[in-house]
């Protein structure tokens, strides 16, 4: 096969080198895994209005979040256990991400520790996805071990009191293996023999609360964003109770099969929150001209997770270094095509949606 040339092209290469279990688990989504299709079909319904006669001669992607500067529009979303997909796991996605100038959002179902990860990448910014357990001390340790190792922000996701029915997972028997220790999970049941994912995420919390996030934006040092909003009640309510910015996300289409696409969710979280904090989304984006919709739409910025993990697992911390050029470049690219010379010059006037608004 020659060179891979988009994220599709690491896809099928991620597909022939993983164990299938391991691979459904990843590329998998919930039920009939519609939401999951509809996350990728729903950009693509989505088409840029480029505006020409523009200077685009100093055309760039970087931009900032939450006042951090990063290369382009675009994060690398929480996923779990990095080292079923490489044996260098968190760490090479963390150098990745540095290389690119980007940050990376670590996941509380990390196979390396935050500690680890920052010394991996020491001088690159940084956030920590936080899932709340029901052992609320293991909880406390998690933010205090982020913070101590120099995390920007905790992203508390919300959207998954329970586990959604992943039925890829049940056909294969997926299990995580004894030898791919998850520390949050160890430290929160006391020990770890290998378990499925519903056994890890059996932990969470089901009883969290608008007045918890609040809590926890009292207490922590760092701005807090809240992951997994999917209508405009809640995006309101995120900014009534402390939120610093909302990811609009379905979870990848991992949790409830029958919800909208992110790409049709955005505008009215968008509208809901009226400029008071950042707005990002994550789902289905594959492509520059994606991330190009999605700031047109309102985003500050997008997160993509399965495209940097068929990185890795193609090619390490290479691969995955190479998955964010690929993404950067067409973002880049998208950008000076629509006569915006940065991230900040994109308006709703660049997209138009296929059948209307």
């Amino acid at each position: 096969m020659h060179e891979p040339l988009n994220v599709a092209d690491f896809e099928r290469l991620a597909e022939a080198s993983l164990e299938p279990g391991a691979f459904g688990y990843f590329a998998g989504g919930a039920g009939d895994e519609q939401c999951l299709r509809e996350n990728v079909d729903a950009w693509r319904r989505h088409r840029l209005r480029p505006r020409v006669l523009v200077d685009v001669g100093e055309a760039t992607a970087k931009t900032t979040v939450l006042g951090m500067e990063v290369s382009m529009p675009l994060l690398v979303a929480p996923t779990a256990f990095h080292r079923m997909v490489h044996p260098d796991g968190e760490t090479a996605t963390a150098r990745a991400a540095a290389t690119v100038g980007t940050i990376m959002c670590l996941s509380t179902l990390a196979t390396s520790g935050p500690a680890e990860v920052a010394a991996a990448a020491p001088d690159a910014p940084r956030w920590f996805q936080l899932y709340v357990f029901r052992e609320r001390a293991v909880t406390q340790n998690l933010v205090e071990q982020a913070v101590e190792a120099g995390f920007e922000a905790i992203v508390l996701t919300v959207d998954a009191p329970r586990l959604g029915r992943r039925e890829r997972d049940l056909r294969t028997g997926f299990r995580i293996p004894e030898d791919i220790v998850v520390p949050s999970v160890a430290a929160a049941v006391g020990e770890w023999t290998g378990a499925t994912p519903l056994d890890a995420l059996s932990r969470i919390d089901p009883t969290l609360s608008w007045g918890d996030l609040e809590q926890l934006v009292a207490a922590s040092p760092v701005p807090v964003v809240v992951k997994g909003i999917q209508t405009a009640e809640d995006a309101h309510l995120a900014c009534e109770h402390g939120a610093s910015a909302i990811v609009v996300s379905n979870h990848g289409g991992r949790q409830l099969d029958a919800v909208a696409p992110t790409a049709e969710l955005l505008p009215e979280c968008v509208d809901a929150v009226g400029g008071r904090i950042e707005v990002y989304v994550d789902g289905g984006i594959r492509r520059g001209a994606d991330v190009v919709a999605a700031l047109a739409l309102g985003a500050r910025a997008v997160l993509v997770g399965r495209p940097v993990l068929w990185g890795l697992a193609h090619g390490g911390e290479t691969g995955a270094t190479r998955v964010l050029e690929l993404l950067r470049d067409e973002i880049e690219l998208a950008l000076a095509l629509c006569g915006c010379a940065s991230p900040e010059a994109v308006t709703p006037a660049h997209v138009s949606r296929i059948g209307g608004p």
